[in-house]
């Protein structure tokens, strides 16, 4: 069915149409452009989701990804990126293969129609003229036809009146004759007129409009195929990802299927192994054996000669369940019953034996992290050692891997001086190989710590010995009790304590008085911002960059007190330094 045909008089309502198909058009473009914002925002949103959730560098969470668990979950959050890619290229794809298409087109189809139209109103102002044209020839022959018949009536009428003179007459005939003449030239006027109307009529009907409607038909029939077009795409759009958001779910699968629950109750063993042995046995304590003793001044003064020193330590046992000890105080005092003494051991603050045992209380106490690790259990001191080994070693071969290309560049330019001056990298390659040195030192050291632990040295370190060694000639019983029970073989904690040690302990307050000042507590850390030489007495010399220990805030006097290690501090300038206090132990400033 044809539109020229069938609405050959619906000009209007064709008009009004095809603009509303124009505007159905524009509706689902803007709805395709809405949709390609929504993926948009929602891989946006996507990808925020996966970056928050993300584990943050050099934290604890980092830590955390080893379990198969957060592994998992690790993979779930990178798969979600790719799923959010995929929403992005639906938006692109979209926005390229249906909104600029169809925004285009529309301009196109616009175009197309405002010209049909412009065309069907032209021919439509063409036959309006010709009608008029016919209306106004019609008209001047009807009133010539009737001017002509009044001619004639008045020349009858002036021929039958006998006192009507001749000339009279003769003028009224002529007037007719003239009418009459007007009329005929009015009717053939009119008669070609109306045949000329005829046929553009004809044309305008049959011809012109019916052209011009079968044109907006074509018009409109594709825009209707371009609409469904574009719907087709629409939903190709999507088709074409979802395989590959199929193998992003499949991963999350897979990353789900890959968690292993013995594989991280093994690595929680790993994590928080102490290497301790599980206490032993509470020994009996027999209250009744005053009971059997023969009350007497001979007797009593025989166990008062002969008896060992009333001195000890107080409820001290194998096996015991903290390392540091709770001593009594008074030799007399009246023994308690098990539990109340269980309760006190629990709830009391435990004695400090040897400045290595202060050196761990403090750093436990303030949150500080000894250089040796000596805080931690023996299993996660070893693990921690070994991780700082291979990061020395790491950094080891890293600067002889640039010693090594500055050594090739000098060769080069000993074989070719036009490239560059050989001696111009004798600094750089002294500075590279005393970073060598400085570091296999290092190394040396935690291999030494590492080998302590893992049972290859002997238990006590260079450090420990340093430390007790001021009390060896004065107490060597004392000081030897104190290493063994605080030291094990494999350079950690133990629980044993022979009983021949604790009968030989003397009787002094050792655990509450030092002969030597005790080290102040670090309570934060300071960064070198210049070089500095400390020539007085007092000061400590620091190099730029050096990261150092704080033990005593600036008082106002300009000075910062700060330590290297056990055996160097003092005072630099608080301009020189710039102190990161650590919070939890900002009060620890005096002595302990």
């Amino acid at each position: 069915m044809s539109w020229g045909t069938e609405l050959w008089d619906q000009f209007d309502n064709l008009e009004k149409h095809t603009q509303w198909g124009i505007d159905i058009l524009e509706k689902y473009i803007k709805f395709v452009k809405e949709r390609t914002e929504i993926e948009l925002s929602y891989a946006k949103q996507l990808r925020n989701l996966a970056k928050k959730y993300q584990p943050k560098k050099n934290s604890k969470e980092e830590e955390e990804y080893r379990y198969t668990a957060c592994k998992a979950f690790l993979s779930t959050l990178n798969e979600m990126n790719d799923y959010a890619g995929q929403h992005e290229v639906i938006s692109e794809n979209m926005t390229s293969s249906i909104t600029v298409e169809l925004a285009r087109y529309v301009q196109e189809l616009k175009q197309e129609r405002k010209s049909y139209f412009h065309d069907g109103r032209k021919a439509q102002q063409h036959i309006e003229i010709c009608w008029k044209q016919l209306e106004s020839s019609k008209r001047r022959f009807e009133r010539d036809c009737k001017e002509a018949d009044r001619a004639q009536q008045y020349f009858e009428k002036m021929d039958a009146d006998i006192n009507v003179t001749k000339a009279d007459v003769e003028k009224a005939r002529q007037q007719a004759q003239v009418r009459h003449q007007m009329a005929e030239d009015s009717k053939a006027d009119y008669s070609s007129i109306l045949q000329k109307f005829n046929h553009e009529q004809h044309e305008y009907y049959h011809t012109h409009i019916p052209n011009i409607f079968q044109k907006i038909q074509e018009m409109e029939e594709r825009r209707i195929v371009r609409i469904g077009e574009s719907m087709k795409t629409y939903a190709e759009v999507d088709r074409q990802v979802i395989p590959i958001i199929g193998k992003c779910l499949d991963e999350i699968v897979k990353a789900a299927e890959s968690i292993d629950q013995k594989n991280d109750s093994q690595l929680v063993i790993e994590a928080y192994k102490s290497g301790f042995e599980p206490p032993g046995d509470i020994e009996f304590e027999d209250y009744t054996q005053p009971m059997k003793r023969t009350v007497s001044d001979n007797s009593l003064s025989n166990s008062r000669g002969e008896g060992k020193p009333e001195l000890k330590f107080g409820g001290k046992a194998k096996g015991k369940l903290w390392p540091f000890i709770k001593k009594n105080k008074s030799p007399k005092q009246q023994k308690e019953p098990l539990s109340h003494r269980f309760n006190e051991f629990v709830t009391s603050k435990p004695k400090i034996h040897c400045f290595r045992s202060l050196k761990r209380g403090l750093s436990l106490k303030l949150g500080a992290t000894p250089e040796d690790f000596s805080n931690l259990p023996p299993e996660q001191r070893r693990k921690k050692l070994q991780q700082k080994v291979d990061e020395l070693n790491k950094e080891i071969q890293k600067e002889m891997d640039q010693r090594d290309a500055i050594t090739k560049m000098k060769d080069v330019y000993l074989k070719n001086p036009q490239m560059g001056d050989p001696a111009s990298l004798d600094h750089k390659l002294t500075e590279v190989s005393q970073n060598i040195e400085k570091l296999r030192l290092e190394a040396q050291k935690f291999e030494a710590w590492l080998a302590e632990v893992e049972g290859r040295l002997p238990a006590r370190s260079e450090q420990a010995r340093r430390q007790s060694g001021m009390f060896d000639a004065q107490n060597p019983a004392t000081v030897n009790s104190c290493a063994q029970d605080r030291e094990s073989p494999d350079g950690s904690y133990t629980e044993e304590q022979s009983q021949e040690g604790e009968g030989k302990v003397l009787a002094t307050d050792f655990d509450d008085e030092f002969d030597e000042e005790e080290p102040l507590p670090a309570i934060g850390t300071c960064k070198a911002l210049y070089t500095f030489e400390g020539q007085n007495e007092g000061t400590i010399s620091v190099v730029e960059g050096e990261t150092l220990y704080v033990i005593e805030e600036d008082k106002g006097d300009g000075w910062t007190r700060i330590r290297r290690n056990e055996d160097e501090e003092g005072y630099v300038p608080t301009s020189y330094v710039e102190v990161y206090l650590d919070k939890n132990a900002k009060g620890a400033k005096t002595y302990i």
